[in-house]
C-alpha cells in the first residue's frame, strides 16, 4: 500500500485541510509525491523566473497560509510520462468529485491542466501538470 514520506506529509500539512482531505485519501490507492504546499517570496520568484510558475509572490494559492494549492506527482517520478501525469490528474478529479459529493470535502479543486472552467483543455496557455488547488 502507497504511503507517504516524511516530506510528502510535511509539505501537504502546510494545505488548506481540503487538500489534506483529499490527498490523504489519494494514498491510500495512487502512489505519488508532494512537491510544493506552501512557497514562500524565494520559492515563488524562483519558480516565476523559472517558467514553472506565471504569477509572482504574493498571487499564487502556494504562497497563502495555509497554502491553497498543491503541486503532486504520480512515483516515481518521471517528468516526460505526460501519459501518467494526465492518468493522476484523473484520478485525482474522480476522487475530489465523490469526497465533494459525500460531503467530506466542502470545496472543489482546479487543476493546472485547466485553468479556468475544469471541462474543456483547449484553453490552455500554460500547463502545470502537477498543480491542485482549491476552486474560487
Amino acid at each position: 500500500m502507497p504511503y507517504f514520506s516524511k516530506s510528502s506529509k510535511n509539505k501537504l500539512e502546510t494545505c488548506d485541510p481540503e487538500l489534506q482531505t483529499l490527498f490523504n485519501y489519494v494514498i491510500k490507492f495512487f502512489d505519488f509525491t508532494v512537491i510544493c504546499g506552501t512557497r514562500g517570496r524565494e520559492e515563488q520568484d524562483h519558480a516565476f523566473q523559472n517558467g514553472f510558475s506565471t504569477v509572482q509572490y504574493p498571487n499564487s494559492k502556494h504562497n497563502s497560509d495555509p497554502s491553497e494549492a498543491v503541486d503532486c506527482v504520480p512515483y516515481p517520478i518521471q517528468w516526460n510520462n505526460t501519459d501518467r501525469m494526465r492518468y493522476f490528474i484523473g484520478y485525482v478529479k474522480g476522487i475530489a468529485k465523490m469526497l465533494y459529493d459525500y460531503g467530506a470535502m466542502e470545496k472543489e479543486i482546479v487543476t493546472g491542466l485547466d485553468w479556468n472552467d475544469n471541462t474543456i483543455l483547449t484553453d490552455q496557455r500554460f500547463n502545470d501538470f502537477p498543480h491542485f488547488e482549491i476552486k474560487k
